[in-house]
Parts: C-alpha cells; sequence; structure tokens
C-alpha cells in the first residue's frame, strides 16, 4: 500500500511536471513568434552598436535560419518570466518555509544582475570590443561579417556578461554554504585582478580609460561579492553564538 502512495505520488510529480514544461513551450512558441514579426528590428538592435556595419549572407537559406535563431532567442528572453514562475511553482512545494524565504530573493536578484549585465556590455563592453576588432581592417582588408556569425558573436557576448554579472550572488550562495569565505577572496583578490586585467586589455582598445571602464566594474562585482559573503557568515557567527 505504502508503495502505491509512493508511486501514485511520483506519477503526480511528473504529471505536475508535464504540465510546466508545455506552459512553458507554449509561451516560448508565442514569444518566439512575435519575436519574428519584429526580427528586423531586433537585428538593426544587435548591429547598432558596431555603427555602419554591414552584414552578408552565404549561402541562400542563411539569412532565414538566422533570423529564426535570433527570434527564438528573442522569445526565450522575453519568455523568461513565465519560465521562471513556472520553475518556482514547482519546486516550491518541496521547500521548508526558510528556503522559500531565500529562494525568491535569490531568483529575483539574478533576473536583475543579469539584465544589468546584459545593459552593461551592450551600452559600453561591446561597443569597445566590435571597434577594437574593426581596427585590424585596411585598404586589402575589408571586415564582411555574414549575419550568422556576426549574431551568434554579440549574443554570446551579451550573455556573458550577464553571467559574470551573477559574480556577487554566486559568492553569496557559497558563503551560505560554507563553501568560500570572505579571507579567502581577500586573499586571492590579487589573482583575480591579473585575470581581470587581461581579460579587460584583450576586449578592448589598447587604452587605459577603455580598459578601467571594462575592468572597473568587474572588480566592484568581485568586492560586493565579497561583503555579500562577509555579512552572511558575520550573521551565522552572531546565530551560533546566541544559540549557544
Amino acid at each position: 500500500m505504502e508503495q502505491e502512495t509512493k508511486s501514485m505520488s511520483l506519477i503526480q510529480h511528473l504529471e505536475e511536471f508535464r504540465k510546466r514544461l508545455i506552459i512553458c513551450l507554449i509561451a516560448l512558441l508565442i514569444t518566439s513568434a512575435g519575436s519574428f514579426l519584429y526580427v528586423e528590428e531586433i537585428r538593426h538592435l544587435l548591429v547598432r552598436p558596431a555603427g555602419s556595419l554591414e552584414l552578408i549572407y552565404i549561402t541562400p537559406p542563411e539569412a532565414l535560419m538566422a533570423n529564426i535563431r535570433l527570434a527564438i532567442l528573442s522569445g526565450v528572453i522575453v519568455a523568461m518570466p513565465v519560465m521562471v514562475y513556472q520553475f518556482l511553482a514547482f519546486v516550491m512545494p518541496a521547500l521548508y518555509k526558510n528556503e522559500k524565504r531565500i529562494l525568491f530573493p535569490i531568483v529575483f536578484m539574478m533576473l536583475i544582475m543579469f539584465s544589468i549585465g546584459i545593459l552593461f556590455a551592450y551600452h559600453i563592453a561591446f561597443p569597445f570590443a566590435i571597434a577594437f576588432f574593426l581596427r585590424f581592417a585596411s585598404q586589402d582588408l575589408i571586415p564582411m561579417f555574414t549575419i550568422t556569425q556576426y549574431i551568434a558573436f554579440v549574443t554570446q557576448f551579451l550573455l556573458t556578461f550577464g553571467l559574470v554579472f551573477q559574480l556577487p550572488l554566486l559568492f553569496l550562495v557559497l558563503g551560505m554554504m560554507n563553501i568560500v569565505s570572505a579571507p579567502f577572496l581577500r586573499k586571492n583578490r590579487k589573482y583575480v585582478l591579473l585575470v581581470i586585467a587581461v581579460g579587460s586589455a584583450l576586449i578592448t582598445p589598447p587604452d587605459v580609460i577603455s580598459q578601467i571602464m571594462i575592468g572597473g566594474p568587474l572588480w566592484l562585482l568581485y568586492e560586493i561579492g565579497i561583503i555579500l559573503v562577509a555579512i552572511i557568515q558575520f550573521r551565522k557567527k552572531k546565530k551560533r553564538e546566541k544559540e549557544e
């Protein structure tokens, strides 16, 4: 009888997962179809940071397939709130009350930091990066980017910065799990700064101002992460002292 109850519980669990997944797919289908209607405007938005750059396509179906991929990617971004809600609705019943209180703020801040990272990359980092790569053009070397290559490059660039801006939240979670500590992060600060400096030098034109504009916010994110870890560990220490 107990085994039957567990089986029914598992079946209900899978049915709930299937329902949430179908809702996500329907939302993605609707947003992707809507994005395809405005794919020209979306592509122009991605090309704008590159200035007067003109894209080409070298095979008959390339432009169509690139537009479809761009529409799907835009659809994923637009449908993200629905997907996040369905994910939370699926996992919430299995969480304890204190875990629920932590999950909502973390997911909300992840979305905020991801958006800030993409906006930072679009308005600041990417224009510097594309300007640097276009510097190699000359009379004998003409830049001719295909639509597929350019969209893949710009979307990867933007998403990378969106993920990098999750750094403080990652430190926060690791600190809550006692995997990293504020002293450990401070001790390894010099190595992180070296990586940031090298990375900034690689993706920006060879001038100090550009490198500071890229490396500065990344360093700030690292320092914010240290502060968050220090705060969470200080609160844990005070809580242990009260319990004792």
